[in-house]
């Protein structure tokens, strides 16, 4: 009786702790795009109109871009599964569409720029695409360790 009542309490705790954990890593994400939204209209220097039409499209693009590149990482993932013992066919498959994702990528990017060139002069519009790239790297050093 006394291990159910222990182990219904670890199970209980465990539980807590992983729900808990999983809303941390929810809560630090939606402070992440925060950031990085405030960093990009600060070095850009977006007016509140501005940031109000351009970031529902940058959202919308990012968004795009994260379901293309994930969907390749999963079929990466299934082939790997399947097959442990890859041949060089199913390799090249794998290069092909690397390749693939790049160009819906590249085509993407061409596509929301043209509706992002409507929205912001292209002075702010580079001066964005540079501080969301500079954003990344710091992010990158900061979860490194090395900043």
């Amino acid at each position: 009786m006394r291990k159910n009542i222990t182990l219904l309490f670890f199970a209980l705790i465990t539980g807590i702790l992983t729900t808990s954990l999983a809303q941390v890593r929810k809560m630090n994400m939606a402070d992440y795009e925060k950031r990085k939204m405030e960093y990009i209209q600060k070095e850009a220097g977006l007016t509140k109109e501005e940031a109000g039409k351009y970031f529902p499209l940058y959202n919308d693009l990012s968004k795009k871009k994260f379901e293309l590149h994930k969907q390749h990482r999963d079929k990466v993932e299934k082939m790997k599964q399947r097959n442990k013992n890859m041949s060089n066919e199913e390799y090249r498959q794998l290069l092909e569409n690397d390749v693939d994702v790049k160009l819906k990528e590249a085509e993407l990017e061409k596509q929301y720029s043209e509706k992002l060139e409507k929205i912001l002069p292209p002075e702010k519009l580079y001066k964005a695409q540079q501080a969301e790239r500079k954003f990344m790297q710091q992010e990158v050093m900061k979860f490194r360790g090395n900043e």
